[in-house]
C-alpha cells in the first residue's frame, strides 16, 4: 500500500498536497484498490465554493460509486479534466496524474483537522 509520507489525508480517503494556498486533491491508493477500475469520475465545477466535508463529486467504478468529499474549506480552482476521458489514471496513477481538484484554500486551520500519512495507515489497518 503506497501512503506518501509527504501528504495528508482523510477518514474518507482523499489525500492532500499543500503548496502555499492551493491544495491538490485526490483518492488515495487504499480507496483506488478498494473501488477497483474505476470508469467515471464526476468533477466539482472551477469557481464553486465549498465547505470542508461538503460532497464535491462522484467517483464510480465497476464495483460502486463513492462520493468525493472537500477535505478543506475554500473554491475549486481547477479540475483534472484528463480523468473525463480516461478516469482509469486514477488507478494506474493516484498520487500524481490522477488528483482530482485543486481548491484554494479559505481557512488554514482546515488542515488540523486532516491525518498524517501514520494515522492514515493506523486507520486502514
Amino acid at each position: 500500500m503506497n501512503i506518501p509520507d509527504n501528504l495528508h489525508y482523510t477518514s474518507d480517503h482523499e489525500w492532500v498536497s499543500i503548496e502555499g494556498d492551493l491544495a491538490t486533491v485526490g483518492i488515495t491508493d487504499h480507496a483506488q484498490e478498494e473501488l477497483s477500475d474505476v470508469v467515471f469520475v464526476e468533477l466539482p465545477s472551477v469557481g464553486q465554493a465549498v465547505g470542508s466535508g461538503d460532497e464535491v463529486g462522484t467517483v464510480e467504478s465497476v464495483k460502486a460509486a463513492s462520493p468525493i468529499y472537500s477535505p478543506l474549506g475554500g473554491e475549486i480552482a481547477a479540475i483534472n479534466t484528463e480523468l473525463e476521458g480516461d478516469p482509469s489514471v486514477i488507478n494506474s496513477s493516484p498520487y500524481e496524474e490522477g488528483w482530482i481538484f485543486k481548491i484554494r484554500l479559505e481557512d488554514a486551520g482546515d488542515l488540523d483537522d486532516l491525518l498524517d500519512a501514520t494515522a492514515y495507515e493506523d486507520l486502514i489497518s
